[in-house]
């Protein structure tokens, strides 16, 4: 997606961009092997999709059409850390699986002028030329040669081989890896199943959490997920297991006497930053985007987007996009700011996290922990403020609304009040027992629990992208 965003950004203006992308991209939408965690559900944050429609108008309406589903994030079922968020309109979104999103994306991007998709096309090297061109090696294939390199290969990108082959010197690397894992099976839902449009119970350090989002076709996405011990197996009885070991039993009830699809794993989640933008004397002409610069955890659903917002950098750099490489990397390094702080300050928390916790990043946590609280007792303009931020649609200075702080101090002195209430999740108040007889499952007998909103407390992953923007002179 990275390259594809990217390859949308340079279009135009007389230029020529080639999409060089080492799987076979299927005439239909389905999961290839460059994206391991293309079974698993993806969440396209509501800044992430506004950034495509700037990039690619037509991708939201294209969507809807081939069966992705509009929903707003604020009428899901969220059980965080703390108990329920209130339900309140936030910010919309349009729920499909990741295949799908990416045929539309790339059937636009194909679309535009002067772009070429090569698949099955592996590169091998980076070369620069006398003339100052880049020169790329492709496997099989003679050289090509560009003005400019645009590196989106993903977690297990070369790039730092090449610059070191190059004479330049080693990037800083950040990474916290919280050892989460997930798996995910595919299950229809009865229209009127549920009542709300999905299901979300965050993960803490000390439990599981679990989702379920519709997709297109009918089908719903189910989903547990857990950090070190916790983290699910990929067999079945073990994926019930995990359901029913979650905090509330509306997951477990709703994939009740259903036909489970495969279930599929992914723990490539490590937060890895590659800091290229602290490069002395970057050259010109070469830029790195998506999980080849930063990669985030999946869970949190930001890579897509951020990918978006890079491409969106690209399209404003104009001509420093030849003259002035080492500033457009410092301006991707600040458009990744933010969701790394989001992503790794939950990671570190997590028991099977190395890495110390940067005071800043220990402080935004906290205080996000705090406004949760508030958002389980009854507060929307807690969890608002809370959405805002993660959707990337506001500055984490929201959070410190005088509003907002006043609302914390009077809650540590005078309680929190009531809790907000479990909402009414499946459309049946007498759901069916746990009993999957169509996979010789036995019934796993359920453990009382309460309803109080109160809770306690490998392999490189590539998508195989590399884009190269060749500039027909004086362009």
């Amino acid at each position: 997606m990275a390259g594809a965003f990217a390859a949308a950004a340079l279009a135009g203006h007389g230029r020529r961009v080639t999409v060089l992308e080492r799987d076979t991209l299927p005439a239909e939408p389905a999961p290839r092997r460059g994206v391991p965690q293309g079974r698993q559900p993806h969440v396209f944050l509501h800044r992430g999709l506004m950034a495509v429609e700037e990039l690619l108008p037509g991708v939201d309406a294209d969507l809807r059409a081939a069966g992705g589903v509009p929903l707003d994030t604020g009428d899901m079922a969220w059980l965080g850390e703390f108990g329920w968020a209130p339900i309140a309109p936030q910010y919309g979104i349009v729920s499909a699986t990741r295949p799908l999103f990416e045929h539309v994306v790339l059937r636009h991007v194909r679309a535009l002028q002067g772009v070429e998709v090569r698949d099955g096309t592996a590169v091998t090297g980076l070369e620069r030329a006398s003339d100052g061109r880049w020169v790329v090696r492709v496997e099989g294939d003679e050289p090509l040669s560009a003005d400019l390199v645009v590196d989106a290969s993903g977690r297990s990108s070369r790039l730092p081989v090449w610059l070191e082959r190059l004479g330049l010197p080693e990037a800083p690397v950040s990474q916290v890896n919280a050892h989460v894992g997930y798996a995910t099976a595919e299950v229809r839902v009865a229209r009127g199943r549920t009542a709300v449009p999905g299901i979300a119970f965050l993960q803490t350090p000390a439990r599981a959490g679990g989702l379920a989002l519709p997709v297109e076709g009918d089908r719903w996405l189910v989903t547990t997920v857990g950090s070190g011990v916790l983290r699910p197996g990929r067999d079945r009885q073990a994926f019930v297991d995990a359901l029913v070991g979650l905090p509330d039993d509306a997951l477990a009830d709703l994939v009740a006497d259903t036909d489970l699809g495969e279930v599929a794993i992914h723990r490539q989640t490590g937060n890895l930053r590659h800091h290229y933008e602290q490069v002395r004397d970057w050259p010109d002409g070469l830029l790195v985007v998506g999980d080849a610069l930063c990669a985030f955890n999946p869970v949190y659903g930001q890579g897509i987007t951020v990918a978006a917002l890079e491409a969106l950098v690209l399209r404003d750099a104009g001509p420093l996009l030849r003259r002035d490489a080492g500033l457009i990397m410092r301006r991707l390094a600040k458009a990744v700011d933010l969701p790394w702080r989001i992503a790794t300050g939950e990671d570190l928390r997590y028991p099977a996290a190395q890495g110390s916790v940067p005071r800043a990043t220990a402080m935004f946590s906290a205080w996000t922990r705090v406004l949760g609280r508030l958002s389980a007792h009854g507060s929307v303009e807690a969890q608002v403020s809370i959405g805002s931020v993660y959707h990337l649609m506001a500055s984490p200075l929201v959070l410190l609304h005088p509003s907002l702080v006043a609302k914390a101090l009077r809650a540590r002195l005078l309680g929190y009040g009531d809790p907000t209430p479990r909402p009414r999740i499946l459309g049946t108040d007498d759901p069916p027992p746990l009993a999957l007889p169509r996979l010789g499952i036995q019934r796993i007998p359920r453990r009382k629990r309460g309803r109080s909103s109160e809770t306690s407390g490998t392999e490189p992953e590539s998508d195989g992208k590399t884009v190269i923007g060749e500039f027909q002179t004086g362009s």
